[in-house]
């Protein structure tokens, strides 16, 4: 999202837009009066939810007025309604029920439209209209919005929007609009429209999202950026198809997933496979087709054999320089893993490849380097989450804390920042919730415990009912591990020796032939023993003295069982109950250092996990091309060879019926045995 307090894509705001992703249609920002304006507001949730973000960051709720326009009746009374339901100011609520595309965006009074007109002109649009809607061009040549451009055509009215936004922006505007990738290639109408945006230079970027992103339609979708006055003449274009993860049957864009596109947008980045800045020279040259793939390769390469090292061995260098970024972080690790064995190919020099990885001084160095990067980081989160917990800015801090992080990284090599940008959003998630909690109700909310309320089925009704008690900031399992480890430990042994005695039920089944499974001490599908008719059984001694044995097992595992069960149980609920009074009890200092091993210990400890994770990577890919070519064909052909010779000569020693002896000396003539 782009204002015009903070005019560039760098805003949280805009970053706020990527990670909402609610197919709302579209709106415009104005902070300079506090003006939302949604153009096609459908349930108004978009509208709403950018609000909401700007709110954060400006602390102005109630100067704040939003414009929306709707089609659909049914549509435009949600948003009134939704609009209402958040505590929006009725006065600061202006819809309207109309066609966009009929019917403009200006502002007016309703009671004199004609006299009150007045073209509304934006320092940004954000828009996810409708995609590929049709539309009623017929006699719009002269309609300022599209005269410039072109008319998009009656079947596909993905161009109608953009250009309508497009002309509502200030000259030093910015807009994003959210359209399928076929606005990018497809011809005709369409073509020339391309062509004339890009010769008079309004398309900025192309981002390239995933598929099934959105909620309604499973394609795959492109953000266009467009401005009225630009500096550059190229386009950036940029492929962002690859990185998300799985949500369901969905696909969501992760928060680093959205940094990476920012950070590449805000510098106009060129980055392998992901992004690049294409001239328009050469889009001309392509007839101003900007289908991604043609400027960005995102594609993985693909694994290639080498036919000698496949017949002979050896590992070719070509693969092994496709690890050159490790070899250039860590520039003696080469020549201690692999020696040559020609110009051309090499072979591992190490017995034990993760062990040398390990071992290495460089690896020691990198280790060194990263550590000595975050050597403060506990002492600087410390003083600004908990000596400023109670004034710190909530909605600001992740910003602060983020920026940190990618100064700490600067200069380390291979540590990927976004992803430690990741593990921090993950964390921020939780540590927000409680410092809301805290400014709210005070410091005193860290030791307050709620009780902890079930649904549980009671006459065929789902009843609302207390199952204990949780921590209204800390969590009962973290209490336990600082203040009452030892009796969380014996709980959890005889967790432990509850499961092991699970297991030798299963042992002695087993131990019994199937005529003694037959017996009644075990249940009608032969899985498990029955307790009353082993006792049974016991008693009676009618059985032979190895069943007998196993019942006997069984009987004594069976008491252990119960009486762990007893155990558990009392353990269980007097371990709750003193994690509930330990809570209720702690000091400021003891509630304060709960809160840094909870929201700092836990964050550091991810954050130095990555140099293991890239190095376990490393060791990984090495092994993998170690092994790839350790078993030549050549190898396997004298293996089969071998093979064939010492079956033939094993047939020599079969006897059999002349037909027999017949077959078999054919068989070897087959194996070359004679």
């Amino acid at each position: 999202l782009y204002c015009k307090t903070q005019r560039n894509l760098e805003s949280p705001l805009f970053q706020a837009f990527f990670s909402t992703y609610v197919p709302e249609k579209a709106f415009s920002v104005c902070i300079k009066d506090s003006v939302f304006i949604d153009p096609t507001s459908g349930s108004g949730s978009l509208l709403i939810n950018i609000g909401k973000s700007v709110a954060k960051h400006t602390g102005e709720d109630n100067q704040i007025i939003y414009y929306a326009q709707e089609l659909k009746q049914n549509t435009y009374n949600l948003t009134r309604m939704n609009l209402v339901m958040r505590g929006i100011l009725a006065d600061n609520i202006k819809t309207r029920n109309g066609d966009t595309l009929e019917e403009d965006w200006p502002f007016f009074d309703d009671s004199d439209p004609v006299g009150t007109y007045e073209p509304l002109y934006v320092d940004a649009v954000v828009s996810n209209p409708p995609y590929s809607q049709n539309w009623d061009p017929t006699n719009r040549e002269n309609d300022p919005r599209y005269a410039r451009f072109g008319l998009a055509p009656k079947s596909k009215a993905d161009y109608a929007f953009l250009l309508h936004d497009l002309f509502h922006i200030k000259p030093d505007g910015i807009m994003t609009i959210v359209l399928p990738h076929g606005v990018l290639f497809r011809g005709g109408e369409e073509g020339e429209i391309r062509k004339n945006l890009i010769e008079q230079n309004h398309i900025d970027a192309i981002i390239g999202l995933p598929a099934n992103i959105f909620f309604g339609t499973g394609i795959p979708t492109i953000i266009m950026v467009l401005r009225q006055k630009r500096e550059n003449t190229d386009v950036l274009i940029v492929d962002a198809s690859k990185g998300f993860e799985k949500a369901g049957k969905n696909n969501k864009l992760r928060s680093s997933d959205i940094r990476r596109i920012a950070d590449a947008v805000t510098g106009r980045r060129g980055i392998p496979k992901y992004s690049r800045r294409v001239s328009r020279e050469e889009i001309r040259a392509n007839d101003y087709n900007l289908n991604i793939p043609r400027y960005v390769d995102s594609s993985e390469a693909a694994e290639s054999w080498d036919i000698y090292a496949s017949m002979f061995g050896g590992i070719p260098n070509g693969e092994l320089n496709a690890l050159s970024d490790f070899w250039t972080a860590f520039p003696h690790l080469k020549e201690e893993l692999f020696k040559a064995v020609s110009d051309a190919y090499s072979e591992t020099a190490v017995d034990d490849v993760k062990a040398a990885i390990r071992d290495s001084a460089d690896i020691a160095a990198f280790r060194a380097q990263y550590e000595a990067a975050f050597s403060d980081f506990p002492a600087y989160l410390s003083e600004r989450l908990l000596d400023g917990m109670m004034s710190l800015n909530i909605s600001q801090e992740e910003s602060v804390l983020s920026a940190d992080i990618f100064r700490r990284l600067n200069g380390i090599p291979l540590v990927d920042p976004y992803e430690a940008y990741q593990l921090l959003d993950d964390e921020w998630a939780k540590i927000a919730v409680d410092l809301e909690m805290l400014q709210t109700e005070g410091f005193d909310a860290v030791r307050r415990v709620d009780p902890n309320m079930i649904l549980k089925k009671k006459d065929n009704k789902e009843v609302e009912v207390q199952d204990g008690y949780i921590g209204h900031v800390l969590p009962f399992e973290l209490v336990q591990s600082v203040y009452l480890s030892a009796e969380a430990a014996a709980l959890l042994e005889h967790e432990s020796r509850l499961t092991e005695i699970a297991a030798e039920y299963d042992e002695l089944l087993d131990s019994l032939d199937e005529e003694a499974k037959g017996g009644d001490f075990v249940n009608e599908d032969k899985t498990a023993f029955v307790a009353a008719e082993v006792k049974k059984a016991l008693k009676a001694k009618e059985l032979d003295t190895a069943v007998l044995d196993v019942l006997r097992k069984f009987d004594r595992l069976n008491t252990e069982e119960k009486a762990l069960k007893s155990a558990i149980k009392k353990e269980s609920a007097a371990l709750h109950m003193q994690t509930k009074e330990t809570i209720e009890g702690l000091t400021d200092e003891q509630a304060r250092e709960m809160l840094r091993k909870k929201w700092i210990e836990k964050l550091t400890e991810l954050l130095h996990s990555l140099p293991d994770k890239l190095i376990n990577t490393l060791a990984a890919r090495v092994q993998a091309l170690s092994e790839k070519y350790a078993v030549t064909f050549a190898s396997v052909e004298d293996e089969i060879r071998q093979t064939e010779q010492e079956l033939s000569a094993m047939i020599d020693d079969l006897t059999g019926s002349d037909f027999d002896m017949q077959g078999l000396k054919e068989l070897q003539a087959l194996l070359g045995g004679v």
